[in-house]
């Protein structure tokens, strides 16, 4: 009996457990590029909850901006900082309809309304405003406040303290504006940009665009007082200056160039390619890219001839004479035209239309003696020079 009423009690519902609450994830691949006095921001919409379930629980993400420490808490963030943007994201319909990681996405509905997809790529931008610009008051005892600027140790040969920054963040919130983790801050310096190239210039060949500019020269004394003498402040580095090419937003560059010079392989004629060159300076371990210069645009033409063809070489045989040449490695290439002559000062085409063989056969009367040569065409119709030329007679 002790046993069954036992067994009996272990069977006894308890009172029912508050449901899990969904939020999402923190946006991921948080980054800040600063350009001129705009920052683009750019990370990845949340895709799943906290405890790997999907889809997220998550209506908006909202990206807030604070100048001041690298070091407050992420109260201090909502509190000190300002809403740069906030994201709509398309939210399922019911929340806590959601697949464990292992299951297929098939067994629940899908995201709706308005707004990015979950997992897609989100853009913000910034103009740095003077309100923007301005560090704010950390709160009281918060980690990393600074000292008064009377307090802090002055001399002419002291290095600069650190360098002002401003940084940001993205939160996710759900559909109740139940708010979830914080990303991983991203912080860009507000130093002075450095000056923005000049126009580049841009010519192209048979196998690339070229685009160059002249080199950004740094001047370590500018904006001294006029009564100073120029001076090497010890602790201070020169800057280094680099550069990124780009295609309207597309960044060309894989990383920033050291010299003033960029080659386009992506050559494809009649199609046009724009330009802007931005000068880039390391600012610790961050950049800080300049404005735009101006845009330059050029629609490549194929002007550019093949090579004349190759080592022709003519073989008599009985009642014809049979040209042979090396064929030529323009990707663009249409084909050869054949040409003959009882001399080389009289050479007529054979053909109206390229052939695309490298081999050609001239049926003559035994004893008909001909000089031959080859012209390359390709597809833009462009034609070579004549090859060298072969002199035969036919068995």
């Amino acid at each position: 009996m002790i046993v069954v009423i036992a067994c009996t009690a272990c069977g006894k519902k308890g009172p029912p457990l508050p449901p899990l609450i969904k939020i999402p994830v923190a946006p991921a691949e948080m980054t800040a590029e600063r350009r001129g006095s705009t920052v683009d921001l750019q990370f990845i919409v949340p895709a799943t909850n906290t405890d790997g379930t999907r889809p997220a629980n998550v209506e908006r993400v909202d990206v807030y901006g604070v100048t001041g420490p690298t070091t407050l808490t992420e109260d201090d963030v909502l509190k000190l900082g300002t809403k740069v943007a906030s994201i709509a994201v398309k939210a399922p319909r019911d929340p806590d309809a959601t697949t464990e990681p292992d299951q297929p996405d098939e067994e629940v509905d899908p995201p709706e309304g308005q707004g990015l997809d979950q997992g897609a790529v989100a853009h913000v931008s910034e103009e740095l405003s003077e309100q923007a610009l301005t560090p704010v008051k950390p709160l009281r005892g918060a980690k990393g406040s600074k000292k008064p600027e009377a307090e802090r140790a002055t001399g002419p040969l002291l290095p600069p303290g650190p360098l002002p920054s401003r940084t940001y963040v993205g939160i996710g919130f759900s559909t109740r504006g139940r708010k979830g983790p914080m990303s991983t801050p991203v912080a860009v310096p507000l130093v002075p940009p450095p000056p923005a190239p000049a126009a580049p210039s841009v010519t192209y060949d048979e196998k690339a665009i070229t685009v160059a500019w002249p080199a950004i020269a740094i001047d370590a004394n500018a904006g001294a007082a006029a009564n100073l003498l120029p001076s090497t402040p010890l602790g201070v580095s020169r800057p280094t200056l680099a550069y990124n090419v780009y295609e309207a937003t597309v960044k060309l560059t894989k990383s920033a160039l050291d010299e003033p010079t960029f080659t386009d392989s992506r050559l494809a004629w009649g199609e046009k390619r724009c330009y802007i060159v931005r000068t880039v300076e390391k600012v610790g371990e961050a950049t800080v890219e300049s404005d735009a210069s101006p845009e330059v645009c050029t629609t490549p033409i194929d002007t550019f001839a093949p090579a004349a063809p190759k080592s022709l070489q003519a073989i008599a045989s009985d009642g014809a004479i049979t040209l042979i040449w090396e064929p030529n490695t323009e990707r663009d290439l249409g084909g050869y035209i054949v040409l003959r002559g009882a001399s080389e000062s009289d050479l007529q085409p054979m053909m109206q239309e390229p052939i695309t063989a490298t081999t050609f056969k001239d049926d003559l009367a035994p004893g008909t003696r001909h000089v031959y040569a080859v012209r390359a065409v390709d597809k833009a119709g462009n034609v070579s020079a004549l090859s060298n030329r072969a002199e035969e007679t036919a068995r």
